[in-house]
C-alpha cells in the first residue's frame, strides 16, 4: 500500500514516543493498529466491489452480443420458414389440384367399359366343365 521502509517506521515511532509518551504509546498504538486494520479492511471491500460491477458490466456487454446474435438466427430461421411454406404450397397445388366442379371425364368412362369388355371376354372362353364320354351299358372296366 504505503512504500515505508524500516527506516520510516523507526522514525514515526520515536517521534511518536516522544509526543504522546512512554504511558500512552501502547494505548494510542493499539488504537491507531484498529483503525488502520479497518481501514485495509474497507480498502479491499471496495477494491472487490469495483471488481466485481467491471465483471458485471463485462458479462451484460457479453449478454447483450448474444442476445443479437440469438435475434439475427431467429429472424434467419423464421425467414426460412415462410420460404419454407411458400414452396410447400407451390408443390401442393401444382400435385393436387382443386378438386371443385371436376366430373368423371370420358377416359373413366373409357377405361370402365374396357375393364367389363375384358371380364366379359374372360367369362366366355372359360372351358365348361369337360364332357366324360359315356361308355357302352355292357363293359366294364377292369
Amino acid at each position: 500500500m504505503f512504500d515505508m521502509g524500516f527506516t520510516e517506521l523507526m522514525l514515526i515511532g520515536i517521534v511518536a514516543l516522544v509526543v504522546i509518551g512512554p504511558e500512552r504509546l501502547p494505548g494510542v498504538a493499539r488504537t491507531a493498529g484498529k483503525y488502520f486494520g479497518r481501514l485495509k479492511r474497507f480498502m479491499t471491500t471496495i477494491k472487490a466491489d469495483v471488481e466485481q460491477e467491471l465483471r458485471a458490466d463485462e458479462l451484460r456487454a457479453i449478454l447483450a452480443d448474444q442476445q443479437k446474435e440469438l435475434d439475427t438466427l431467429k429472424d434467419s430461421i423464421s425467414g426460412a420458414g415462410k420460404e419454407f411454406e411458400k414452396d410447400i404450397a407451390a408443390v401442393s397445388e401444382a400435385v393436387d389440384p382443386p378438386a371443385q366442379g371436376v366430373e368423371e371425364t370420358p377416359a373413366d368412362d373409357a377405361t370402365a367399359a374396357a375393364t367389363e369388355t375384358i371380364d366379359n371376354a374372360a367369362a366366355e372362353s372359360t372351358p365348361a366343365a369337360d364332357p366324360v364320354e359315356d361308355e357302352p351299358a355292357g363293359k366294364t372296366k377292369s
